[in-house]
């Protein structure tokens, strides 16, 4: 009998895809290529582990039992990595874009005294999760919950409305559900800070009239501060872009909405949990300061709050 890993590798992908070329697609090699290893574990074996059907396929009893050892296995490789990468005093940490400029700057000294072979990797929320599961990060910074994780929650990101005084104005007092879509400009698609701003305004993309995609938060505070609509900012951010748009005003809402910021990593690990609970406590530490600066220069108040006081 002679199992390999590579066989191993492709029965997973093929269970998560359900399909031959989806399956190859996601390992990097061609349909011939990944049923030939299939056949060849099944020959091994001697079993059959794939029922095949034209457009689908289901493991047998005998496919089931080898994929839970495939899964042990898979898993016990990403432990090994993690902790020879940790061993050698490095830990890749991702964080999203709509955190990593505003926090990450500030934490990195403690983060390297901490840990000198930090590395980090800013990516949107699914493709640090994919990328923390096979192994690649040891933990991510997100603000979406994460089912399944070890999480630690961080602190509260809550939600400022940015525009010009005079759109502001216009807007002053309401909850986020009552703006007007049309008004609203946002990240585009895939950033969850986008999905998070529809959620609390109660719409959809397809209701607003003005849909720019920006990639940045830098740049939806540029296009607001010089009348183009409304956004949602978050606390974490004020600081940094108001001193890169100051004609954009900021307004609280009576009831705040909010994220949570959350350090995440897999449930799986057999490493000692140390470095992880000294990272979480440093972004907290970090993050904390961070919003409660905000929230002491732009208070809750009658009136929009000029983005130039935030930055002084």
């Amino acid at each position: 009998m002679n199992i390999t890993l590579r066989q191993l590798t492709y029965l997973l992908s093929l269970e998560q895809h359900r399909n031959f070329s989806r399956a190859a697609e996601a390992v990097h090699v061609t349909q011939p290529a990944l049923s030939m290893q299939i056949r060849e574990l099944e020959q091994s074996l001697g079993l059959t582990l794939i029922e095949r059907r034209p457009r689908d396929i289901r493991l047998t009893r005998a496919g089931r039992m080898v994929l839970e050892h495939a899964r042990r296995i898979q898993a016990e490789l990403k432990s090994l990595e993690a902790e020879l990468r940790r061993g050698q005093g490095q830990i890749n940490l991702g964080v999203i874009p709509t955190i990593a400029p505003y926090l990450m700057p500030r934490a990195l000294p403690r983060l390297r005294e901490l840990q000198s072979g930090l590395r980090l990797r800013e990516a949107r929320t699914e493709v640090l999760l994919e990328e923390l599961m096979s192994g690649k990060l040891d933990a991510v910074v997100i603000a979406t919950p994460a089912a399944d994780m070890e999480t630690r929650l961080l602190f509260e990101d809550r939600f400022l409305l940015a525009g010009t005084q005079q759109a502001l104005a216009a807007n002053y007092g309401l909850a986020p559900d009552a703006l007007d879509p049309g008004d609203l400009l946002l990240l585009d698609e895939g950033h969850c800070l986008a999905d998070q701003a529809l959620a609390l305004c109660g719409t959809t993309r397809a209701t607003q009239s003005v849909d720019l995609g920006a990639s940045s938060l830098a740049t939806l505070c540029g296009l607001v501060g010089e009348g183009m609509g409304l956004t949602l900012v978050p606390e974490l951010a004020t600081l940094t872009e108001t001193l890169a748009a100051p004609t954009m005003a900021l307004a609280r809402f009576n009831e705040e909405p909010s994220r949570q910021i959350r350090l995440v990593r897999r449930k799986d690990v057999a490493d000692d949990s140390e470095w992880f609970a000294k990272v979480a406590t440093i972004l907290a530490e970090v993050g904390t300061a961070l919003v409660e600066d905000v929230r002491r220069k732009v208070p809750k108040e009658t009136r929009p709050t000029p983005a130039l006081r935030v930055a002084e």
